[in-house]
This record gives structure tokens, sequence and C-alpha cells, in this order.
């Protein structure tokens, strides 16, 4: 039998504020690309306190093209980026953006988090053929920007809050890692977390790891640029096999969720970790039900992990595929199946959650 559709009423109104609410959308995709472009370029630090400036002398202080430079302009300012003075002609970068477009040592800096955006639509097209397949794409199979972006978008937030924050939150570690204590790295990347940590407490030895041996080049270069006395040491290796063990601190920032097998990290970390050792846990900020997480964060979050996250887990062996969304009582379940009795979140911010987790 077949069933007959009934018309469905169509409210123009709605109709028309989500064509222009779309309008809105595919400028805010093209601006990724301005904003990367105008922090490749220098444009932003070329107005960072500046006052009123003319697009050519916008373009001479950065020395690029004028005409290039010109049309940038009109759409930063028409995406309330940068500001226009009609009367004058002249544009001006406000202080608000100045610090979020050109600080990096403030935990507001963007265009890392612009950087890995980018990045990640370029590689769009293979999670498009994934999909069909159920397939996974490796971290390590993304271009270049995704990487560079994720550790330029994440290190701000760990220069804030790792070392005044995030640790003190834990149990006793502080005093550890005061006196001297072993610490693991796991999932490291670049080796920003690491080479923190290296930096604060100079009487610890810590182990970053990474399976992606380009990262971990990378991590190798910059800890031997840093003032750390060699404290810090890198490895390629995956969160199942990372070397050592009576590691006093184990941590995994912004990882655990991309691991195809995060149990089986989970009883790696139990078999290297001391009889009083701690776990820190960082994760994506979310709740624990989809309808937590209907909000600008939780949009980005769900938009990252369908493209990087996701593919990542499943391009591992029995991936598992949390999501960067995963929730609390999802990180719970793994740590607990992992062998860990106690666990609680430790501290937050709007885009991270701390957990520890201990034997």
């Amino acid at each position: 039998m077949t069933q007959t559709l009934q018309p469905t009423a169509l409210d123009p109104a709605k109709l028309e504020a989500f064509v222009f609410r779309a309008v809105e959308e595919v400028g805010a995709t093209l601006n990724t690309a301005l904003v990367v472009m105008g922090d490749r370029l220098g444009l932003y630090r070329a107005m960072a306190g500046a006052g009123p400036l003319t697009p050519a002398e916008v373009a001479e202080r950065c020395n690029v093209s004028e005409r290039y430079t010109r049309e940038w302009l009109n759409a930063q300012a028409a995406g309330g980026y940068v500001e226009y003075q009609a009367e004058t002609g002249r544009y001006i970068l406000p202080p608000e953006q100045t610090v979020a477009l050109t600080d990096t040592d403030s935990p507001a800096f963007l265009p890392g988090f612009f950087q890995i955006a980018l990045g990640t639509v370029h590689d769009s097209p293979r999670i498009v053929d994934a999909a069909i397949t159920g397939k996974g794409v490796g971290w390590h199979d993304h271009v270049s920007d995704v990487h560079e972006g994720c550790e330029r978008f994440f290190r701000p937030g760990y220069n804030a809050n790792l070392i005044s924050s995030w640790i003190p939150a834990l149990d006793g570690v502080v005093n550890k890692l005061e006196r001297g204590a072993r610490v693991a790295d796991v999932g490291c990347g670049h080796g920003a977390s690491t080479i923190l940590m290296a930096g604060a407490f100079p009487n610890s030895t810590f182990v970053g790891s990474d399976y992606h041996d380009g990262s971990i080049e990378t991590a190798r270069r910059r800890a031997s640029d840093a003032p750390i006395g060699g404290r810090a040491k890198f490895e390629v290796a995956s969160a199942a096999t990372f070397t050592g063990s009576n590691y006093d601190l184990v941590t995994m920032f912004d990882c655990l969720h991309d691991m195809g097998d995060p149990v089986g990290a989970a009883r790696h970390v139990r078999e290297t970790i001391a009889p009083d050792g701690t776990w820190m846990i960082v994760e994506p900020a979310a709740g624990d039900r989809v309808e937590d997480n209907l909000n600008p964060v939780g949009r980005a979050y769900y938009s990252f992990s369908t493209f990087l996250c996701t593919p990542a887990s499943l391009s591992q062996e029995v991936g598992l595929a949390l999501g960067a969304q995963a929730g609390e009582a999802r990180i719970r379940d793994v740590v607990s199946a992992g062998g860990f009795t106690r666990f609680r979140r430790a501290a937050e911010t709007p885009f991270n959650i701390v957990y520890e987790a201990r034997p």
C-alpha cells in the first residue's frame, strides 16, 4: 500500500531567515581562509596598535599587494573583524581583535583554530569517501595545517591553565613534581604540553610519546630550542606501547577520544603507572547527552569530530570512535575498564574538562 505524503505548510518568513543564515554561514566558511591569510601574511600584526590605516599602508607594512589587501580588508570589515572609517577610508583593528588575532600568549588567541579548520575542510573529500565505506582516516594522513593548527589552537589554553590551575587541581601532584617525578605525556603531538611542564618543574623528567613520527620530529626540535636542560625526551609510540614504568604522572591532552582502543590505552597506563600515581586526562568540554552539546562549542567539536576524531579512531584497531563529545560518563567507563578505581572531574574551562584517575 502506497502512503500518500501530506504537504507541509511552508512558512515563508522562516525560509527567508534560513536562507540568510546560510549566506552568513558561507561568508563564515570563506572567512576561515581569510583569517589564515591575514595571519600568514602578517596583516593583523601590521594593524595591531597602529590606529587607522589605508589599504596601501597595511600592504606596505607587509610587503604584499595593495589590491589584494583592500579586498581582504573589506571582507574583514563586513565580518566585524576590523572596523572601517567611511569618512577617511581607513581601517582599524580594535584592541579586542588585536589580542585574539595577534597575541600568541593569550588564551583567546584564535588563528590556530582557523588553521586547523581550514586544513580540515581541505581534507573533507577524503572523509566523504570514507563515510561511504565506513573506513577511517588516520591523523597522519591529514595536511600540515591540521597538525600545526591543532597545536596552535590548544597551546594557548595549556599555557594559561596547565601549570596555574589544572595540575594544582590534582591531589598531591604539584608536590611530587616539585620534588622530582617521572612523567609520561602520551599523545603529545608537537610537545607543547611536555615542554611546558618540563619548564615549570625542573626536578622532574618527562617522556612525550606519539604514534605520528612527524609530530615527534617537531617535538624534539622544539625541545632542543627550549631552556629545559634535556629533561624532556620523545619517542614514537602508540598509547598502548609507550615505554617506561612506575610513572608518578601520566597525561593525555585532547587525544583519548581519538584512539581506536582507548580501553587498551587505559590498561597500558594502569600497567605503567606507580601504585600512587595519577592519570590526568584532558578532554574537550562535553555533556553526556546530545542536547547538552547543542551550542557553539559543541557544534565546533562535533564538526571536528566528524572530519578528524572519529575517522582517526576508525582507522585504528578496535575503532571505538568515542568522538570529541564523548562526555564524562563514557570517559569514566573507559577509565574503569582500564582498571582504575578512582575517577573525578578536577577542573574545567569553556573548552576543556580535566579528569583525574587513580589506581
